[in-house]
């Protein structure tokens, strides 16, 4: 089975696109997520699925942990943009990381791969 894995950092997930297929089939009229970055760590498309979009379908908002709820005005509300540009720093942050362990790991001659899914 191969199993496909969605980063999100972009927003061409297939379950994304299910749910942006459902809201305009007017299915949905809520998103919740646990925290801003579930819903996207590219501040920009957060922002304009934020700001724009959802409102624009009449869709309300809510991120749990971060208290942001569109329905409502908060101050959690005024700081999204920002958590949203902090999410988005970290996923590049730890992706630098990533890369500069295993190019040091590739340096020294360690194994890369990953386990097989079968022995001999």
């Amino acid at each position: 089975m191969l199993m496909m894995e969605f980063r999100g950092t972009t927003f061409d997930r297939p379950e994304f696109n299910r749910l942006i297929t459902d809201i305009e089939n007017q299915k949905i009229n809520m998103v919740i997520t646990k925290d801003l970055s579930r819903l996207g760590r590219d501040y920009i498309k957060t922002g304009y699925y934020i700001e724009n979009y959802f409102p624009e379908n009449q869709v309300r908002y809510v991120s749990i942990l971060d208290g942001i709820d569109t329905y409502s005005e908060t101050v959690n509300n005024d700081i999204t943009p920002f958590k949203a540009i902090l999410n988005d720093m970290y996923a590049k942050d730890i992706s630098k990381k990533i890369r500069s362990v295993f190019k040091e790991k590739q340096k020294q001659g360690e194994y890369l791969c990953s386990t097989p899914a079968y022995r001999l």
